[in-house]
């Protein structure tokens, strides 16, 4: 276990800063970029079939270094991991504004994605080594709606900045992983697990945690979900906005910002819904609900209908997302949390890559609004995945094999 003691309704400690400016600094490369891509190939001339390119050109490195990242911390602690890839996501970031051509900043994406691989599953199980039960399922909510509320705000923020000084600045907060690894370095102890395993042991260990029906249904509905965040919302949509309804970088960032919103108030009160509810139950309802979201966006002929659809979006990944991500920690051991949320991580970005290339190929074919509505597709298949209630009973925490310290 790591650093020796839980925390069960007591002090949250220095952790959970860290934990919510990890957490921030991972959706800051593509929640800045969304409601700026249709500019940025327009800058670069490039058609909006790109769209899906550039988004998909930061996924595509965590497909394989998530799960590197894992086993690294879960074999030489949280502290080293983590600081180089804030460190990375901050430098290359600096890239991305400044990139010259499109290929280049193509390439300062793929480097932006080599920091961010390994830190939305960093943060989460910098939770999980610090809570237990229901504070475990009520902290990865509260940071889940953190996230969102960030998802609400730096749209917007980029959109308005874009439209004052160019989409350049609006990309220039990507900087602040820079700052964000110093504050890692200070506040994470600098120990090692207390009995590391062998790389043989880790992956032995890593494949049994990974057997287990529950994590395997989690990881698989994460390929789905990222795949139609990523490629249906944050690569289709504000092209679509672009080309129905003439929206600006700021108006495209308004839209993005309002399923946000919605997304927040389900995550918050996550740990209250899980208390009146099982997670199969919870999964179910919120697939039900986005495939009829991705219904509404893609058929909507008015602003008004698309942003109804985009509130219900909202409010089905703000319960769906967390609860997958808690449905995997409950049970994988001790000292295979980062390595199965690792695992978690390489199969959301494969859909978070694939995803975006699917839809640059629907752009360049049928539209921005068949694209749409292959997200009720994709959040169909969902719903039969989870029509098989694969969570089974909730449960606390898997039984801790080894003992860690971070």
């Amino acid at each position: 276990m790591h650093e020796a003691t839980r925390h069960t309704g007591a002090s949250p400690r220095p952790v959970l800063p860290l934990v919510f400016v990890t957490t921030l600094t991972s959706i800051m490369g593509n929640s800045l970029l969304a409601p700026l891509i249709p500019d940025i190939l327009d800058t670069f001339d490039r058609p909006d079939s790109s769209a899906g390119l550039l988004v998909a050109a930061a996924s595509l490195p965590g497909i394989v270094m998530a799960p590197v990242i894992g086993l690294l911390a879960d074999r030489f602690g949280r502290r080293p991991v983590l600081t180089p890839c804030l460190l990375t996501f901050g430098v290359a970031g600096i890239l991305v504004a400044t990139a010259p051509t499109f290929e280049i900043m193509l390439l300062a994406r793929f480097c932006l994605g080599l920091g961010a691989a390994g830190l939305v599953n960093l943060a989460v199980v910098l939770l999980t080594d610090r809570f237990d039960g229901d504070d475990r399922t009520r902290w990865i909510g509260v940071n889940s709606g953190v996230l969102t509320v960030a998802l609400a705000t730096f749209p917007v923020v980029s959109g308005a900045i874009a439209a004052v000084a160019g989409w350049r600045w609006a990309l220039a907060p990507l900087s602040l992983g820079i700052v964000a690894a110093g504050f890692a370095w200070r506040t994470l102890p600098a120990g090692r697990p207390a009995s590391p395993v062998s790389l043989r042991e880790q992956l032995a260990g890593a494949r049994l945690a990974f057997s287990n029906r529950a994590i395997g249904a989690s990881v698989f509905a994460a390929a789905i979900s990222f795949a139609v965040i990523f490629g249906v919302f944050l690569a289709a949509l504000p092209t679509h906005l672009d080309d129905e309804f003439g929206l600006s970088a700021w108006g495209r960032g308004v839209v993005f910002g309002l399923p946000a919103v919605t997304s927040s108030i389900a995550a918050f009160n996550l740990g209250r819904l899980r208390r009146r509810f099982r997670a199969d139950t919870v999964v179910l309802v919120a697939a039900a609900a986005w495939t009829s979201s991705f219904l509404l966006m893609g058929l909507a002929g008015s602003l008004v209908v698309l942003g109804l659809g985009a509130l219900v979006y909202g409010i089905a990944e703000g319960a769906l997302i967390p609860t997958l991500q808690d449905a995997a920690m409950s049970r994988a051991p001790a000292d295979q949390r980062a390595a199965v949320m690792a695992g978690w991580t390489a199969m959301a970005r494969a859909g978070q890559t694939t995803g975006p290339l699917v839809a640059g190929a629907l752009l360049a074919g049928p539209g921005s609004g068949a694209a749409l509505l292959s997200g009720a597709v994709g959040a169909g298949l969902l719903v039969v995945v989870f029509s098989t209630r694969p969570f089974g009973r909730d449960v606390g925490d898997a039984t801790p094999s080894k003992n860690h310290s971070s």
